[in-house]
């Protein structure tokens, strides 16, 4: 066989060798090497017998055996590898993810990088904003706490609530039970979740959130039981469905007090936005104990949300964003995806069909919708919006949410802007998501985990989730929380004529005080998104206090 001339030639490898070795040796060493005359050498036997029987050549040998060993602890000859069976190979450097990490499957573009490519942690993006030394305040006053001892201790009266919708706005109905449980002085029974219609999800209390946590955190405001003693079992409970929408704790007290006096046992529905958010100051702090302290999820779900959480963070900082693209949520929001004629022709349609699904302002246009900014943000829009503030190309995206309508093509902008993209199946070990399949509830509790412990978050529209993880964030110290300012910015997402740097200079100036920093809570405004004043305290009061 034929050898082609280029295999012939030979080919050249350089050897590394540390430059401490180099130096030790002298230039009239390295010369009386390189130089030295030929001269007549007696034979190779005699020479090696004569060596091995000269005890300075054992010595020499032993100091070099020592000495090759102790540069290699200090040089790390692994990287420098001077001595390589192949030492014109190409070395790869090893990830920094563990074992563990190894072998999760992560998705076809997001290919691991070093902390120093990746993230660009000096970036102004991943710059925290200023907190203003606000911290957890929760005093209550000494008549609260001095009502609660006879409240802990009773057993006439017993409240059970009946809670729907997603986990999210379980968890919100969930808070509301506890405080309406105190206003009436009653205990409150286990909340009961009503299975899911949408996703048919069976959770109940204990398999979403930690029982016992949850009844340890308010044993001196609310007395929480399992279930009915026996004393009340055979009472069939006064089922009580005309609560008025933001009712007042005057009014609860008006219309329940003497019922639940009565018949000891007292059922509640539909609990979402029936408990006015303007209450007293004691009021509002239990209701911010109840969401940032005493609903934490149980350990299973904690357990794997925060090992989700440590593999996007074994690169250095990420982005997590709620994409709201769900098909039920283009139909509820009158507006349009915007990914093609079909798709757009398939909402439409869905809509037409079912006119009860439109959740509000129905006689609005899609366009019109659209600058209100009532839509949520599309990928395109989405990626726009994360260039603009600074994310670089290089920034890791943790993405929440059920699967966008069109699948992976909807995301594609984002993708290929942002090739490190991932969500919780990407993240996962096969196997570590199966007790959760067919669990909705206890999915979208491992996306609130990874979601609220980011460096930066940001929903693409609002919701229970969203509203949740930024009162959630801004407690913990204020964490970066991007609020999308839709209305004042999708003008500019339209006029074609700006260039990037002009459009990039706007889009920042709109934003420059919707990244999180403490904003006082106004009226109207649930205390569990806003916790500024009731829940929190700046530098110069006393911190938390439960």
């Amino acid at each position: 066989m034929a050898v082609s001339k280029s295999n012939k030639k030979k080919q050249q490898c350089y050897i590394a060798v540390p430059s401490q070795i180099i130096n030790s040796i002298s230039s009239s060493g390295l010369q009386s090497l390189l130089l030295s005359p030929k001269r007549k050498n007696p034979s190779f036997s005699v020479k090696l017998k004569l060596l091995l029987n000269n005890p300075r050549f054992w010595v020499l040998f032993l100091f070099v055996f020592v000495f090759v060993g102790m540069l290699k602890m200090w040089f790390n000859f692994d990287t420098l590898v001077p001595f390589s069976q192949n030492p014109c190979g190409i070395f790869q450097e090893k990830g920094s993810f563990e074992n563990e990490q190894q072998s999760s499957q992560l998705s076809a573009g997001a290919v691991s990088v070093g902390k120093e490519e990746n993230g660009d942690e000096k970036s102004e993006f991943w710059k925290q904003p200023d907190g203003l030394g606000y911290r957890p305040c929760l005093e209550f006053s000494r008549e609260y706490r001095k009502t609660s001892l006879d409240i802990v201790k009773g057993r006439n009266r017993y409240l059970m609530v009946v809670v729907s919708g997603g986990m999210n706005q379980q968890r919100n109905q969930i808070v509301d039970a506890v405080v309406i449980a105190r206003i009436l002085g009653a205990a409150l029974v286990v909340p009961i979740l009503q299975v899911n219609v949408i996703w048919g999800d069976e959770s109940e209390f204990s398999d979403i959130f930690d029982l016992d946590h949850f009844k340890e955190v308010l044993a001196n405001d609310v007395r929480i039981v399992s279930s009915l003693p026996s004393t009340h079992v055979m009472t069939r409970p006064v089922e009580e469905k005309r609560t008025p929408l933001h009712a007042s704790p005057e009014w609860i007290r008006l219309h329940y007090t003497r019922k639940i006096r009565r018949d000891g046992v007292l059922l509640l529905r539909s609990l979402d936005s029936r408990l006015s958010k303007d209450l007293p100051s004691d009021l509002q702090k239990l209701r911010c104990k109840v969401a940032f302290h005493a609903l934490r999820f149980s350990p299973s779900i904690l357990e794997l949300g925060n090992k989700l959480t440590e593999r996007m963070r074994s690169k250095g900082p990420y982005v997590a964003l709620h994409l709201r693209m769900e098909k039920d949520v283009w139909v509820r929001t009158g507006c349009l995806p915007g990914l093609s004629h079909e798709y757009d022709e398939m909402i439409n349609n869905e809509r037409k069909q079912r006119p009860e699904l439109l959740t509000s302002r129905s006689n609005m246009t899609y366009h019109d919708r659209k600058l209100a900014g009532l839509c949520p943000l599309n990928a395109l829009e989405v990626t726009r919006l994360l260039k603009a503030l600074g994310a670089p190309k290089s920034a890791r995206i943790y993405w929440a949410g059920g699967i966008p309508l069109g699948g992976k093509e909807a995301l594609q902008p984002l993708t290929n802007e942002f090739p490190q993209f991932f969500n919780k199946e990407d993240l996962s070990l096969p196997g570590e998501l199966e007790p959760f399949a067919k669990k909705a509830s206890l999915m979208a509790a491992l996306d609130y985990i990874v979601s609220e412990n980011s460096n930066v978050f940001m929903p693409s529209h609002g919701g229970n989730m969203g509203h949740a993880i930024q009162g959630q964030r801004a407690y913990a110290g204020h964490k970066k929380t991007i609020t999308p300012n839709k209305r004042k910015m999708l003008q500019h997402f339209l006029n074609s004529s700006l260039s990037e740097t002009e459009f990039n200079a706007i889009i920042l100036d709109l934003h420059r005080d919707s990244l999180g920093q403490p904003e006082l809570r106004k009226a109207g405004r649930d205390v569990t998104k806003y916790p500024v004043p009731e829940c929190m305290c700046n530098g110069t009061m006393n911190h938390s206090s439960m």
